[in-house]
Formats: structure tokens, C-alpha cells, sequence
């Protein structure tokens, strides 16, 4: 059974004048979200089917430098192809979620929205940022795999040559970059973040609930069908959590230093040319049998 708004410990859910408003409350980790982040977050938005007043959803990060960070690298570290569904299908469910409530859920953004916090605003229907915000999605730089939405989504949003520029170059973008490429909405200046975002909030309201709710469901149509992809992603994505090279990624990021995934290139290097070096030797020949002399017939 779903738990009660009060029985959350990483995540604030409030409803406020028929406007759900859901809040990562991690800000020692810039909002970097762990198994149990992505569970809180999930029950949130799915409570707000509970209470048909309400008009929109609103998620956002607690405190002053980040919407979120993405996966938490402490909980990620853990991970690897056998425990990989644990998280990755907390990831798509917290997405379908999103997707499958029948209202307008809106990122409301500030500060840093990267990795799988990038993914999370991706996932959103509406994306307001503050002027300091921060877009990008970081996987290569860090030996993660934004296959959950990211590789999905970027290209039909800005199409795919900045899409993958966004993803092989690890590239960011600002606030107002973002209106620019269509990635976001719209940026603001941080001091008026709430109100602008309480003013869609109140636009919403003055509409259609069930008009809100069967566009919302065609507007998504075309994107559903990407189901297959998302599963194809996280299979992808479960095979690297757990490598040597994620884990570098991880833990240079935790130990502030540069990875060296370089060294990675060098070993897989050696490999082919020793596979090569054995098709030259013919190795690849099946062994040869034997011939054993033939037995003499007996005579009848």
C-alpha cells in the first residue's frame, strides 16, 4: 500500500490552492536522487490522482544550488547487471508516472538540472527555469548511460546533430540557451522563479480539467510508442553499471579528480591486436582430429 505524504523522509509533497507541490529534499547532495528518492517521488506524483481539485503538479529541488544533480553516485556505486532493475525500473516508473497522471506536471528549475535530473525535467510536460539554471546531460564525462529518456527525447526536442552534441560532448547549456534550442520553456530571473511558475499554475486552472487530461494523453502518443527504446536502454544501461569504467567515473567524481578512461582504450587495444595476431597464427582453425589406423576386418 502507498504510503502517506507524512511518511516521506527525502521528498516534501504539498498541496497548496489545487497545486500539488513536490519537493527533492536532499540539498547536501545537490539533490542527487538514491532508490529510495525515486520511490518517494513516484508515490508523490501518483497521490495527486487521489484528489481530483488538483490542477497541476510542480517539482523542484530544495535549496539554492541545484534541481537536481541526477543519480546519487553513493547509492550508484552498488550497482551492477544483476541488481541493475532495482534502479532502472524505479527510474522508468517514476517517468510513467509522470507521464501517465492526467494533469500538467511542471519542473519548476534552479541551479544545476544534470544527469538523471536532466532526464527528470525531460520527463516533465512543462520546464520553467531560473537564469542560473543549469542544463545538461553528463554521462560520458562520469561512465553513465542517459538511456532512460535522454537519448529517447533530446533528439525530438533539438534535434539529433545537438542532441548528440548534448550527449558525446557532455555539453551544457544555460537557462536561456535552452529557451533558445527548445529544451526548456522559458527562463526567468531566479528572484521571480515562484511567482511565474505560481502564474501557470493559475492559467492551468482557469482551463479544462478534462480537456487538460485527453491532450495531455494525445500530445504523448507518438512519444509512448518509445516504450520499446526505454526497455532496450535500461538493458543497455544495466550492462554498464558495475564495469571498471563506470566505477572510475564514479569514484573520480567523488574524489574530485579527472577519470582516466583512456587506460580503458589502451587495454581494449591489446585485446584486438592479440584477437588479430591470433587470426594470423590461424588460430581460429578447429583442432585437428587424430587419425586413428583403421582396425583390420575380421574375416567372416
Amino acid at each position: 500500500m502507498a504510503r502517506d505524504a507524512s511518511q516521506f523522509n527525502e521528498v516534501l509533497y504539498e498541496v497548496e490552492d489545487n497545486v500539488a507541490w513536490i519537493t527533492i529534499n536532499r540539498p547536501e547532495v545537490r539533490n542527487a536522487f538514491r532508490e529510495q528518492t525515486l520511490d518517494e517521488l513516484r508515490e508523490a506524483v501518483l497521490l495527486t490522482r487521489n484528489d481530483p481539485s488538483i490542477a497541476c503538479a510542480v517539482i523542484t529541488g530544495a535549496g539554492e544550488t541545484a534541481f537536481s544533480a541526477g543519480g546519487d553516485f553513493h547509492a550508484m556505486k552498488r550497482l551492477n547487471w544483476v541488481n541493475a532493475a532495482h534502479w532502472n525500473d524505479r527510474m522508468q516508473g517514476l517517468a510513467m508516472a509522470i507521464r501517465g497522471v492526467p494533469i500538467p506536471v511542471i519542473a519548476m528549475v534552479h541551479g544545476y538540472c544534470v544527469g538523471g535530473g536532466h532526464e527528470l525535467a525531460l520527463w516533465c510536460d512543462l520546464v520553467i527555469s531560473a537564469d542560473d539554471g543549469v542544463f545538461g546531460q553528463t554521462g560520458a564525462s562520469v561512465g553513465a548511460c542517459p538511456t532512460v529518456g535522454a537519448t529517447q527525447y533530446l533528439p525530438r526536442l533539438i534535434g539529433d546533430r545537438l542532441a548528440k552534441e548534448m550527449i558525446f560532448l557532455a555539453r551544457t547549456f544555460t537557462a536561456e540557451e535552452a529557451v533558445g534550442i527548445g529544451l526548456i520553456n522559458r527562463c526567468v530571473a531566479k528572484a521571480d522563479l515562484l511567482k511565474e511558475t505560481r502564474a501557470w499554475c493559475e492559467r492551468i486552472k482557469s482551463h479544462s480539467s478534462q480537456t487538460i487530461r485527453q491532450t495531455k494523453k494525445s500530445l504523448n502518443h507518438e512519444s509512448d510508442q518509445l516504450y520499446a527504446s526505454w526497455q532496450h536502454g535500461m538493458e543497455l544501461l544495466a550492462h554498464v553499471w558495475g564495469s571498471e569504467e563506470s566505477l572510475e567515473g564514479m569514484n573520480a567524481f567523488l574524489e574530485r579528480r579527472k577519470p582516466d578512461f583512456q587506460k580503458f582504450r589502451e587495454r581494449n587495444r591489446k585485446e584486438v591486436e592479440r584477437y588479430l595476431a591470433g587470426l594470423e597464427r590461424d588460430e581460429n582453425a578447429a583442432p585437428k582430429k587424430d587419425k586413428k589406423p583403421k582396425k583390420p576386418r575380421k574375416p567372416k
